[in-house]
């Protein structure tokens, strides 16, 4: 790029290297001769001189305010954020992991997801039922137990955070937990796990992670376990949507990081809308000064909304991102609904107050194929599902309207013109 300056005198252009970091800016030295230049002191053995003629002399203002907005826009950090929604292990997705020689690998979960979890700075799943390996018994609906090999897939997927605070936290008890936590310690110690806990001390701690200098606290919730108590002497195994507790760990984590993520397990099943349960919690995380908050639960999508208090503080809620993977197999007649679910995406920034907001969200539509012999389960991007799929899925049997398009109308239902 050239930049010109209006004179009536030739004029000798020094480019100065711009290199990563080093914070200079070129310099223009303006004179009759290169020897006059160099007497300005400006030049060095690195400079460039290049003549202009008048007529590339105009506009060098111009052209250098454009410069210094494009090289700030270049120096302002940016994070991507991305989260799926429930990791619902029915015995047919558990058995869909099974190989010839007797082995385990879930892999195939994240075929067609997985370019778009390893892009993001930050990819977080919630990993609804306990990873407590098969000397508890693996099951299904309603007391849920999978294989560890199902965390092995999440972390070769390129996810970062495991939230593991839901209703079906305690489905195997202390040992559910404990199997559990030993996994993902003995195994990916640099991947952080939420929600669940081996200790009080352990509980009390807050997940900070940073990226591009952005430290992203992520907090996460259940609003209970189905009723199961908490094993003797555990009260700290699960966390539970407590306003005490909610409002002080918010507080500590405004304290370590610039922006608030809040992961709360909430809402009513099946339901396309969220409820008013869910906007007096939304509030109350607004009040405490939460950023984001994306939720899970309801198994299906719920709308996305950015509140607004009267004093201008924003926060972003998605209400429910439903189902990553499932093999829902009852007798709705929209069971087909189950099978649409959301990924989060969110791009975070700093203004000029270097303060750290929300420059971008939007999500994206994913469809879990759940074949009619209930022996191939996949998960694809709405785009790449087609009506042969719908069409030879074990789904339709029971929801006979299940098809792309019929996820595409429920998508624009719920997200309207969300990006």
């Amino acid at each position: 790029m050239f930049f010109k300056k209006r004179k009536r005198v030739t004029v000798f252009l020094v480019l100065a290297l711009l290199l990563a970091g080093c914070g200079k800016e070129p310099a223009v030295v303006a004179g009759a001769s290169v020897a006059e230049a160099r007497g300005t002191g400006l030049i060095s053995g690195l400079a460039v001189y290049v003549p202009l003629a008048d007529e590339q002399i105009s506009g060098l203002e111009a052209d250098m305010l454009s410069l210094k907005e494009e090289m700030k826009i270049l120096a302002t950090p940016e994070v991507t954020l991305i989260m799926v929604g429930d990791i619902l292990m029915h015995m047919p997705v558990n058995n869909s992991g099974r190989l010839a020689d007797g082995s385990r690998n879930f892999d195939h979960l994240f075929t067609y997801t997985k370019d778009m979890i390893e892009a993001a700075d930050i990819a977080i799943v919630n990993q609804e039922v306990i990873l407590g390996g098969p000397e508890l018994g693996i099951s299904g609906y309603p007391r849920f137990n999978t294989y560890y090999e199902v965390g092995d897939a999440l972390v070769n997927a390129g996810f970062d955070v495991i939230l593991h605070a839901t209703n079906h936290s305690l489905d195997r008890g202390r040992e559910g937990i404990e199997n559990c936590l030993a996994f993902w310690e003995d195994n990916y110690p640099d991947i952080a796990v939420v929600g669940i806990y081996g200790s009080a001390e352990a509980q009390e701690e807050i997940y900070v992670c940073e990226q591009e200098g952005i430290k992203i606290a992520i907090l996460n919730y259940t609003y209970g376990t189905n009723g199961l108590p908490f094993p003797a002497g555990m009260p700290y195994a699960v966390n539970l949507l407590n306003k005490d507790k909610i409002a002080a760990d918010v507080a500590r984590a405004k304290e370590m990081a610039d922006f608030v993520v809040l992961c709360p397990h909430w809402g009513t099943e099946y339901v396309l809308k969220e409820t008013k349960n869910q906007r007096d919690w939304a509030e109350f995380f607004m009040e405490c000064g939460v950023d984001l908050v994306i939720g899970t639960h309801p198994h299906v999508i719920e709308p996305v909304e950015m509140l607004r208090d009267e004093d201008g503080n924003e926060m972003l809620v998605y209400y429910s991102l439903g189902n990553y993977v499932n093999a829902t197999a009852g007798e709705d007649s929209d069971i087909g609904k189950r099978m649409l679910g959301a990924m989060a995406t969110v791009t975070l920034s700093r203004n000029e107050e270097g303060e750290v907001y929300i420059k971008e969200y939007g999500a994206e539509p994913l469809v879990t194929y759940f074949s009619a012999d209930r022996k191939t389960v996949l998960v694809y991007p709405m785009e790449q599902f087609t009506d042969e799929m719908a069409a030879n899925s074990f789904t339709i049997k029971r929801d006979r309207d299940f098809s792309p398009a019929y996820c595409q109308e429920i998508w624009e239902q719920v997200f309207g013109d969300l990006p």
